[in-house]
């Protein structure tokens, strides 16, 4: 890199100016004129009237030598030196803006390109790609381009030099003497390639600050010689401030805004299935509801059709067969305004056993688009396999006694329990008694769920808490661990405090104070109830919810007095959730109140935290809550091994739903055929989206654990996404997972270009407005917008510092003739006797 600094610099016209450092006008030279003839003028007088008699030599001569030392000292005083400089070129710049938000995936079924089944931002990375504008533009300027959504996204700006003109060939406007630092520096890079834009410009940001990334670009760059802004965008404008300040920046700094519009500016009539929601699998005999709904755009008030269709069998997994099935039940929905959502639900009776597909589907009504969102489908698992759990207990507290009854005359689960005060031979209510924690792999394989009671872990040998530990890390067991007062919350006997409980605390989601902090762990007790404080996590996390909707809950839960007691811990764990607080605020420390309820996922499974076992007062609420609040939770917790499809590995992701934009955790653990951790580089994961669009995408090998297998696929397109996994050394056995990518609302409100926002930017710089992307990127209008866009390119002349040991080497050598001119003239004026 020095080398060809150094080479750059040689290659650059290097000038030297004389001047004099205190010369810095014209005026200047008057002043010190004036002050120089002001000394001359009497010591000329002086001079003339003491050497009047003697000879003419002498009477030139002796005031000649002071004028001489008088010149000498003046000139020392104005600081003579000789100035190098170069030229400097700083080549013109064009700002590109590509709007990313999630509007920018929109497919517009009434354009060309919609119908092709482009979104909007593919046809700008399409036009980008196969279009010379940007090698024309580079002709000439230096080329950022700028990806922005909610914010301006710096870290993926690409930035595309000028290129050098080949021989014979000009490339905009040449200084005198050809391109200096600038453009040899551009010449150096003018090899590098722009991206495959279809892979740089991907959907994201749930919002879009057109006026605030525009205000920011121009602050960052109004310095440079930009000749223009080319803004590329359907001019969504729904968060930040407007983009008047932006435009008043533009026209004071002279840099107008090119405008291109892409989207269809039609206001969409249209109607579309925004939501479907099955349970993932459901007991045999059972009743069950399904919940979705639909938007509509341009057809408030008019009635539509909903239809819910099943396929079963082969005609399940048939991609051919999406949209279609049995009717199984409709209903007629008035729809609302545009963008508000029309509930849905349908009560189902009993299923037989086995997979199927149900589709939630809208009649569309004429003149709106036949898309694919006009249905949703999810897959139903109808079992009779009943959930196991482990219930273990440090005593018989109230909320054991409860859920042990409650899991016994359930059908769906099947119960063990495992009471550690309990005697020999005591009478339960449970499938089975167990007088020890199991102490075999095949024993803990059965099991789907542990819920733990303040539970006393030191009774578990070594090699019990290393069963657990590896059920849970290994082979995706969920638990429901409570803390209390006697295990858990004792200072100085319970299991917190025991090093050799390493592995037991590793799996908790929260964590507790250890060291000089012990006192801090006891649990403690208030006279009166207090309320669960739910964080946004928790009034979302659905699996808590004690009503139908997210509002149903929140009210039941405002009904609950809350609990007395809870289980001082330090803190969350890194990557764990906080779900609800206790809800004293004279307990809060740090400016957080106490945890009470937290979740975390230990390689894949859940393990859910509560701070005391008072679920039970729910039932003074209603007795079905108690019963809600438990199945829920235990379901939630128990999914992961409940959807395992082989016993060789399993396939997890952390929810059902992501916005478009963001990116998928996807978490495979396999093993060989030996039932040992597999050891591979990578996997092959298989990515189809609506059944359509299929991808493979390799899974490389997590290097922290054996068998894991870890990728992120960012959701680029809204739809409902399959991942299937062929386990290696099987002739065929797979694992699965599917999740839904979904626009938020914010985004999908008002989609239509706003093609009177993006003129107006540019009529107000002094741009132009372009409303067909292929025209603004193509060379056929005249003029053309490269040729829109002026080389502003500009070339400054750089001073380089002086060197002052010449200056100083000058310098001295000035003072000694000045010495020898002074001392002539001493040496004259003795021998002509002069005083």
């Amino acid at each position: 890199m020095i080398p060809f600094a150094l080479w750059l610099l040689a290659e650059v016209p290097i000038t030297s100016k004389f001047e004099l450092g205190r010369i810095q006008s014209d005026y200047d030279w008057w002043i010190y004129g004036g002050v120089l003839l002001a000394i001359l003028a009497p010591l000329l007088w002086i001079y003339r009237r003491d050497t009047g008699e003697l000879p003419r030599y002498l009477r030139i001569g002796l005031p000649l030598l002071r004028t001489l030392v008088l010149i000498g000292l003046l000139v020392v005083f104005l600081q003579p030196r000789w100035r190098s400089q170069r030229e400097e070129h700083h080549d013109s710049r064009v700002l590109m803006m590509v709007d990313t938000s999630l509007s920018m995936a929109r497919l517009d079924p009434d354009t060309p390109s919609g119908r092709a089944g482009q979104t909007r931002l593919q046809q700008v990375a399409s036009g980008l790609d196969n279009t010379e504008f940007l090698a024309r533009l580079r002709k000439k300027h230096h080329v950022t381009v700028v990806p922005f959504n909610s914010v301006l996204e710096r870290d993926r700006r690409v930035v595309l030099p000028l290129e050098a003109p080949v021989s014979g060939e000009t490339a905009g406007s040449e200084p005198a003497g050809g391109r200096t630092a600038g453009s040899s520096e551009a010449s150096s890079k003018a090899a590098v390639a722009p991206p495959v834009w279809r892979k740089h410009l991907v959907p994201g940001g749930t919002e879009t600050r057109l006026g605030e990334a525009l205000e920011q670009l121009l602050r960052e760059e109004r310095s440079t010689p930009v000749s223009g802004i080319v803004l590329i965008s359907d001019g969504g404008l729904n968060a930040g401030a407007s983009p008047d300040t932006a435009m008043d920046l533009a026209r004071d700094s002279h840099i107008p805004i090119y405008t291109i519009g892409v989207g269809s500016e039609k206001k969409p009539v249209d109607v579309r299935v925004a939501d479907f929601n099955v349970p993932s699998r459901v007991f045999a005999g059972d009743r069950y509801s399904v919940e979705g709904s639909i938007q509509g755009y341009g057809l408030k008030g008019q009635t539509v059709r909903v239809e819910l269709l099943v396929r079963e069998g082969a005609a399940a997994k048939d991609p051919s067969r999406r949209g279609q099935g049995k009717l199984v039940d409709f209903a007629e929905k008035i729809l609302l305004g545009d963008g508000e959502t029309v509930p849905v639900k349908f009560e189902l009776p009993p299923s037989e056993l086995g997979q199927r597909v149900l589709c939630l589907r809208v009649k569309a009504p004429l003149g709106s688009s036949e898309a694919s969102d006009k249905f949703r489908e999810c897959p139903l698992d109808v079992s009779d396999r009943q959930t196991h759990v482990l219930l273990l207990a440090g005593g018989p507290l109230r909320d054991y006694q409860y859920l042990r009854t409650l899991l016994f005359r359930d059908k769906s689960m099947k119960v063990d329990v495992l009471l550690q005060s309990g005697q020999t031979g005591i009478s339960q209510e449970a499938t089975n008694i167990l007088g020890d924690f199991p102490t075999s792999r095949q024993q803990m394989a059965d099991y789907d769920c542990i819920v733990a009671f303040d539970p006393d872990w030191k009774a578990l040998k070594p090699e019990q808490i290393d069963l657990l530990f590896d059920w849970v890390d290994q082979d995706y067991g969920g638990m429901i661990v409570v803390a209390g007062p006697v295990n858990a919350g004792h200072a100085a006997e319970g299991w917190v405090q025991d090093p050799d409980m390493a592995k037991i605390r590793k799996l908790y989601p929260v964590e507790f104070n250890q060291g000089l902090n012990t006192r801090s762990n006891v649990t403690f007790s208030s006279e009166e109830a207090w309320p669960l404080e739910f964080t946004r996590e928790g009034l979302q996390a659905s699996y808590l919810w004690l009503g139908d909707s997210a509002i149903a809950s929140q009210a039941t839960w405002s009904q609950f007095s809350g609990v007395y007691s809870y289980c001082p811990v330090r803190d969350k764990k890194a990557g764990a959730t906080v779900l609800a607080r206790f809800g004293d605020s004279r307990k809060a420390q740090g400016g957080q109140q106490p945890i009470y309820m937290a979740v975390h996922r230990y390689s894949a499974s859940p393990v859910l935290y509560l701070g005391s076992a008072e679920t039970w007062r729910l039932r003074r609420v209603d007795p079905a809550l108690f019963e809600q609040f438990w199945t829920k939770t235990i379901r939630f917790v128990a999914q992961e091994r409940l959807r395992r499809q082989s016993q060789r590995g399993s396939l997890s992701i952390d929810r059902d739903r992501y916005n478009v934009g963001t990116s998928v955790e996807v978490l495979a653990q396999l093993k060989n055929s030996r039932l040992q951790p597999l050891t591979s580089p990578s996997v092959t994961l298989e990515v189809t989206r609506d059944g359509v669009d299929r991808q493979a995408v390799l899974m490389p090998a997590d290097p922290s654990k054996a068998g894991r297998f870890m990728v992120e696929l960012p959701v680029v397109r809204p739809g409902e996404y399959r991942l299937e996994l062929i386990v290696p050394e099987t002739v065929d056995e797979r694992v699965h997972q599917t999740f839904r990518g979904v626009v938020p609302k914010l985004e999908d409100e008002d989609p239509q270009r706003n093609a009177g926002l993006l003129r107006e930017i540019a009529q107000k710089t002094q741009g132009e407005y372009y409303d067909d992307l292929s025209v603004a990127l193509s060379n056929t209008a005249s003029p053309s917008l490269v040729d829109r866009l002026k080389d502003v390119g500009r070339t400054e002349l750089i001073s380089l510092a002086s060197k002052p040991e010449e200056d100083e080497k000058w310098l001295e050598w000035m003072l000694v003739a000045l010495c020898c001119v002074l001392s002539l003239e001493w040496l004259v004026r003795r021998l002509a006797k002069l005083a």
